[in-house]
C-alpha cells in the first residue's frame, strides 16, 4: 500500500524538491500551499508556476490550497489523511522582511508550526515530523567566534576552521532578527513535542538552501538572486563586510535525500545543522567570479557599507552528527554544479 506524506510549503524550493523526490521513491504526496510567498515578496516571489508544474508532472500529487494558520483546516486534513510523515517547509523566510511584518512573521513561523504539531499529536503521533528550521536560530553568535580576513573571504580561525559550526552552539542571549526569533520558537516547539510527547521529530537548521526552483529576491535567496541579477543585468547590492561574507550552500535535492532517510529511520527530538559544509562555501565576491565565468557577463554591483542586522560574517555547517546518524547520506551536488544548475535555470 502506498504511503502518503503531507508537505507544507510544497510549491517552494525545498517543498517542491521533497514532493518530487518522495514521489520518485514510491510515496503519494499531498502538498499544502497558498502562495504566501507572493504576499511576502510581491509578484516576483510567486510560486504558482511551480505548483502547476507539480500538478501536471508528479504522479499522484494532490495540491491543497490551505493556510497553515487555519487551525481547524489543518487539523481536519491531517485527521483525514493520517499521513505517514509530515514535512514542514512552509515559512516566512526572510530575516529582513520580518521587521516590516512582525505579527504575520510570528504567526506563520511559530503559530503555523504549532497548528501542525497539535494536528499531528492527535491524528498521527507516531509519524515522523520534519521541520525546516534555520541557522538564524543561533542569532549573531557565530560573529563572535575568532575569524580572519583573507583576500576574497572571511573564515573561521582555530579548531573549527574547515569544519564549521555544530549543534552545541547556544541559541540563547543573542540577536536573532525577528525572523530568527520566530523560527527559534518553532524550533523549540518541535523539539518539545519530541521530548514531551515522544514524537519522532527533527529540526533541520539550514544554511543557504538553493536550487533551480528557488525564487530568489534581494531580501532572500542568496545564490539564486545573485545569479538572476547577473543574467538579467540587475544591479546587485553588497551589504557590508566587503563582500567577503561566507555561506555554505546545499542543493535542494540533497536536503530532500536526507528527509527521506529520516522518514525511513526516524529518531525522537533530533536537531541537525544541514548545509553544504566547507567544500560548498563561497563568499559574495567569489560567487561573482563563478557566475561571471559561466555567463561571460560582469556583475553590476554597488557596495553598501551597512551590514544587515544580525547577518553572519562566516557560517558553514558541521555535518558530522548527521553523517554519524545517517552514514548513507552525504553531499552529492558540488558548488560548481549548484552554479551550473542555477545558471541553466536562469537562462531557460
Amino acid at each position: 500500500m502506498t504511503q502518503t506524506v503531507v508537505v507544507t510549503g510544497s510549491s517552494g524550493l525545498i517543498g517542491s524538491a521533497v514532493v518530487e523526490y518522495l514521489s520518485s521513491n514510491g510515496y503519494s504526496v499531498i502538498g499544502i500551499d497558498n502562495n504566501m510567498r507572493q504576499t511576502f515578496f510581491g509578484e516576483q516571489g510567486s510560486t504558482r508556476n511551480t505548483q502547476q508544474r507539480l500538478i501536471e508532472q508528479v504522479p499522484g500529487f494532490r495540491h491543497v490550497e490551505l493556510d497553515i494558520l487555519d487551525r481547524q483546516g489543518v487539523a481536519d486534513l491531517i485527521q483525514d489523511v493520517q499521513p505517514a510523515a509530515i514535512v514542514h517547509t512552509a515559512a516566512q523566510p526572510s530575516h529582513d522582511r520580518a521587521a516590516a511584518i512582525p505579527f504575520l512573521d510570528f504567526e506563520v513561523n511559530a503559530l503555523g508550526t504549532l497548528n501542525l504539531l497539535e494536528a499531528a499529536r492527535y491524528a498521527c503521533p507516531e509519524s515522523p515530523f520534519i521541520h525546516m528550521s534555520t541557522n538564524k536560530v543561533y542569532g549573531d553568535r557565530p560573529n563572535f567566534l575568532p575569524i580572519r580576513e583573507l583576500e576574497t573571504r572571511w573564515d573561521f580561525e582555530g579548531p573549527i576552521q574547515g569544519i564549521g559550526i555544530d549543534e552545541s552552539m547556544s541559541i540563547d542571549q543573542t540577536k536573532h532578527s525577528l525572523f530568527g526569533a520566530s523560527k527559534a520558537a518553532a524550533d523549540l516547539l518541535v523539539q518539545e513535542y519530541g521530548r514531551y510527547f515522544g514524537m519522532p521529530t527533527v529540526c533541520l537548521r539550514g544554511g543557504c538552501l538553493t536550487g533551480p526552483q528557488h525564487k530568489g529576491v534581494e531580501l532572500h535567496g542568496f545564490l539564486s538572486y545573485l545569479v538572476k541579477a547577473n543574467v538579467e543585468g540587475i544591479r546587485y547590492r553588497i551589504f557590508g563586510y566587503q563582500g567577503k561574507q561566507v555561506r555554505d550552500n546545499i542543493h535542494s535535492t540533497d536536503v530532500a535525500r536526507f528527509i527521506l532517510q529520516f522518514i525511513e529511520r526516524p529518531r525522537v527530538a533530533e536537531v541537525y545543522n544541514i548545509g553544504g559544509g566547507f567544500d560548498n562555501t563561497v563568499s559574495v565576491l567569489e560567487a561573482f567570479a563563478k557566475i561571471e565565468a559561466l555567463s561571460g557577463r560582469a556583475m553590476d554591483f554597488e557596495y553598501v557599507d551597512d551590514a544587515r542586522i544580525g547577518d553572519h560574517i562566516v557560517y558553514y555547517s558541521n555535518l558530522d552528527r548527521m553523517k554519524a546518524d545517517y552514514p548513507d547520506w552525504d553531499i552529492t551536488v558540488t558548488l560548481d554544479e549548484v552554479f551550473e544548475d542555477l545558471y541553466a535555470s536562469a537562462i531557460a
